[in-house]
């Protein structure tokens, strides 16, 4: 069976969580934590990263950051991971989805400003498949309305748009490193904060609600109780295991996007005759290959073809389930506008085995088998 995701493992892993035990703290915030958070800042340009337990968690620190209250508003796609609404309804706000571009599965961005209310506090873009969203359109909207920006880029790291990385763009990004995605800690994430003013306040949320990242760093004589907050710190273990695979960025990036390449190539062919539909990668993005898929012409041929390949020993997974249509969705939000394509693409949509150290010949005999689905 080919499976649809391995984990990815370089290899260095192991050293560097020995070496972690070695030290003897392995909680929070140690030598392999600091150099996640480094690394990230030095190779995105970022202003300033705090490693967190999930992208979830990332997504929640965000929410505080901007003041998410009772009452507020928050746009964002219905054809997301359900943490992107769940950070903001657990602060109380109501979720206003808006329909997707088919051509990217991200936010239309012509349609943010029609649902923008009074009570709108911020916009939260998430960057499907790696690729960006169109942020300088939904950057220029939110500065006209005075909104937040909060980036979703759990599927994003590595990827820019017009030469900056994506989750740097935003007030706030939010990084996932579950088994998932292209460089992991098993469980894992990061915030990306873009201004200074916000840096004490996360530090704060970060670590229960106290100051203690400022008594470590001699700034005061005692720690103390001082705001709301939470314990969104992963452990040395897991921040060991990521920065074996960050110091590998390069080469685990080349690898997935020559796999991705191959697909493309390969499976072009079918596209061009009408049987599927490829990823689209608009001007100016450079996507770093976090999945490939292909759209067949409704779900009942989707069904089929997975099944297909299924009993051929491929595995192939579709995604999201719009959260709009959700018990939780239409609890806690509503669509605005039309759903055109939100759920007509979502039932389309299926995804390939994408994942570092994906052979040539593992994506030759998928696409093998696509072929005789179709042909």
């Amino acid at each position: 069976m080919i499976k649809f995701n391995v984990p990815p493992f370089i290899g260095d892993e192991i050293t560097n969580i020995q070496k972690a035990i070695d030290s003897q703290k392995i909680c929070g915030d140690g030598r392999f934590t600091k150099s996640c958070n480094i690394w990230m800042e030095e190779k995105f340009n970022a202003n300033k990263v705090l490693l967190t337990t999930s992208c979830t968690h990332a997504l929640e620190m965000a929410a505080i950051l901007a003041d998410i209250k009772p009452g507020d508003e928050v746009i964002m796609p219905s054809y997301t991971f359900v943490s992107t609404a769940d950070a903001f309804v657990q602060r109380g706000a109501t979720i206003v989805f808006v329909d997707i571009r088919p051509d990217t599965m991200n936010i239309d961005e012509n349609l943010i400003e029609d649902a923008i209310t009074d009570k709108t506090k911020a916009i939260v873009v998430v960057h499907y498949a790696g690729v960006s969203c169109e942020m300088d359109t939904i950057t220029d909207i939110a500065k006209r309305h005075n909104l937040f920006v909060v980036e979703d880029a759990a599927q994003g790291v590595m990827s820019t748009y017009k030469g900056k990385a994506l989750g740097t763009i935003g007030d706030f990004g939010c990084y996932s490193f579950h088994e998932t995605k292209n460089y992991s800690m098993g469980e894992g994430g990061a915030i990306l904060i873009k201004d200074d003013k916000y840096i004490e306040k996360a530090e704060i949320t970060r670590e229960k609600g106290t100051n203690r990242s400022q008594f470590f760093r001699g700034q005061i004589d005692k720690y103390t109780w001082v705001d709301y907050g939470s314990s969104y710190l992963p452990s040395e273990l897991n921040a060991a295991y990521l920065y074996a695979q960050l110091k590998n960025a390069d080469k685990i990036n080349e690898n997935r996007l020559n796999s991705w390449n191959l697909y493309y190539d390969l499976l072009k062919p079918l596209a061009d005759e009408g049987f599927i539909e490829l990823p689209h990668i608009p001007e100016g993005c450079e996507h770093n290959a976090h999945m490939f898929y292909i759209k067949a012409k409704d779900l009942e041929e989707r069904t089929k073809l997975i099944k297909f390949m299924k009993d051929n020993e491929i595995s192939l997974a579709f995604h999201y389930i719009p959260l709009h249509s959700a018990p939780a969705g239409l609890k806690f939000g509503r669509f605005h506008g039309e759903d055109v394509y939100t759920t007509k693409e979502s039932d389309r949509l299926v995804r390939l085995p994408m994942y570092y150290g994906l052979s040539t010949e593992e994506i030759q005999y998928v696409v093998k088998y696509i072929k005789k689905f179709y042909m």
